[in-house]
């Protein structure tokens, strides 16, 4: 048995702990419900917020390239947030994590409402971060808890799969509807809407969630875990040790030098790039000698199925939120649409992403699925080299269609990969891990798109993007067809 493979089975367990009653379907809508809106504030957050940025340039003052802080500050939070949520909530366990989330978003929404400031409203994006990055390690690890107490070996793909279609049908529906409702009633719509759907989201939480057990982690996915925990001293020093806070600290900082870095582009901020180095090799160091690593880099050496699985994921997503942002202004500002108008030009690109979410996540094979979003990212990109102010709007409209079927069959595929490869103990913060590689993506695009619109949105800045975006694709091509482990794990899978 392969190292993977030990991992993946978990530690051994000589006696079976008694299982809670569960219903006679364990994934009925009660349960699922708040799982799926949980994990789709984030989509909703980075959707509606598109709509809103040329507005709110106008507003504040400030030119739309400005506004390029308010899409990274959110996704420098979740990418540090995501992992460390995971390992709250194998530490904690899921609902509580899931809920306290849910109440940062809460708050976000009314900060949000009141700010009269870029700092207000940036620091409305990190609340918004923080507290959406609870939703989707949490579900994940929820998911994993129930299959366990229903005697079941691994959850319904179609379980599974609704959390990627979920965030889809957001990013299908959330530029048209942000964009008429930011027409209406204005670009702080972008920060109000929160309230409404994490009053409904708690509301559904406290009604359809079980409350954890009384152990800390997840007593059902590794009892000795939770015996571990049970015997632990509850001491702040002993707490640091087992959720790894200096490899939390040491990860976020060099996270946090490497934004910067991105952000100051095109001007070369060479200090931030040094400290964010110096910062990543400290924590590897460190990581290699913690008794439990918030990023187990042994793991990530040995399970290379699984660190191509986040590499990959994080690509592909750079590809389509490049595109979901760098586009939509385009649209506003050279195409002269309004901020309704573009989003339902983007409409067509979310559709198809949740469609194709949806077909995916009933296929068990991911090899197929992986290969076919590399080739329509490359197609997509090369596409977008021949828009420009006069293209037809149906052609820009199909040009951005392409890169929804290559958001939802990516997503899927690569959840579904992370599943099967990571271990049962860790799946929170191996969960959250995938969604940090996915947020490293989005601050790239931001910063691409930063870059490319630096002075002002343009036809050749939008054709300095594609080519960018060509490059990225090429990669993620290759990775793809050189990956043989995926068609190994096709077979593995097949019943």
């Amino acid at each position: 048995m392969s190292v993977a493979d030990n991992l993946r089975a978990g530690p051994a367990v000589s006696a079976a702990p008694a299982r809670p009653a569960v219903p006679a379907n364990p994934y009925g809508p009660r349960f699922v419900a708040p799982l799926y809106l949980g994990s789709a504030l984030n989509p909703i957050n980075s959707s509606i917020i598109a709509t809103a940025l040329v507005a709110l340039a106008a507003a504040l003052h400030i030119t739309v390239g400005a506004t390029a802080i308010l899409i990274s500050s959110l996704y420098l939070t979740s990418a540090l947030a995501q992992p460390a949520a995971g390992r709250l909530a194998e530490e904690f366990g899921p609902r509580r994590v899931f809920l306290a989330g849910i109440g940062l978003v809460l708050v976000a929404g009314v900060v949000g409402s009141l700010a009269t400031s870029l700092p207000g409203l940036i620091a409305a994006r990190v609340l918004i971060g923080a507290g959406t990055s609870a939703g989707y390690p949490s579900a994940m690890l929820l998911i994993r808890r129930r299959a366990h107490q229903a005697g079941l070996q691994a959850p319904p793909h179609r379980v599974l799969g609704g959390l990627a279609v979920a965030g889809a049908a957001t990013v299908a529906v959330g530029p048209a509807i942000g964009g008429l409702l930011v027409g209406w009633l204005g670009w702080r719509t972008a920060f109000w809407i929160n309230i409404p759907f994490a009053v409904v989201a708690l509301v559904l939480t406290l009604i359809g969630i079980a409350p954890d057990a009384k152990t800390a982690p997840d007593a059902g996915s590794d009892p000795d875990r939770a015996a571990r925990a049970d015997r632990a001293d509850s001491s702040a020093r002993a707490l640091a040790s087992r959720i790894d806070l200096l490899g939390m600290l040491g990860f976020g900082g060099s996270l946090t030098a490497l934004v910067v870095f991105l952000n100051t582009l095109p001007r070369l901020n060479w200090p931030s790039l040094a400290i964010a180095a110096i910062l990543a090799a400290l924590l590897v160091g460190w990581e290699l000698r913690a008794a439990q690593p918030f990023l187990d880099v042994r793991l990530l050496a040995s399970n290379r199925a699984l660190t191509r699985t986040y590499i990959r994921n994080g690509l592909t997503l750079l590809g389509t939120y490049v595109i979901l942002y760098g586009l939509t202004q385009w649209l506003e500002a050279v195409r002269g649409l309004s901020a309704y108008q573009a989003g339902l030009a983007l409409l067509p690109m979310g559709v198809l992403s949740a469609a194709t979410a949806r077909m995916t996540a009933r296929r068990t094979k991911v090899r197929i699925p992986l290969l076919a979003s590399a080739v329509l990212l490359v197609v997509g990109a090369i596409a977008m080299l021949f828009i420009n102010t006069g293209t037809p709007m149906p052609a820009v409209i199909a040009a951005s269609a392409v890169f929804g079927l290559t958001s939802g069959a990516g997503t899927v595929a690569n959840q579904t990969v992370l599943y099967r490869e990571a271990p049962a103990a860790t799946v929170g913060t191996a969960s959250g891990l995938l969604r940090t590689f996915g947020y490293l993506g989005s601050i790239a695009s931001a910063a691409i798109t930063g870059v490319a619109f630096h002075t002002r949105v343009s036809d050749p800045g939008l054709h300095h993007v594609a080519w960018i975006l060509v490059l990225i694709a090429a990669v993620v091509l290759v990775m793809t067809v050189l990956d043989r482990h995926l068609a190994r794990s096709d077979r593995m899978e097949a019943p």
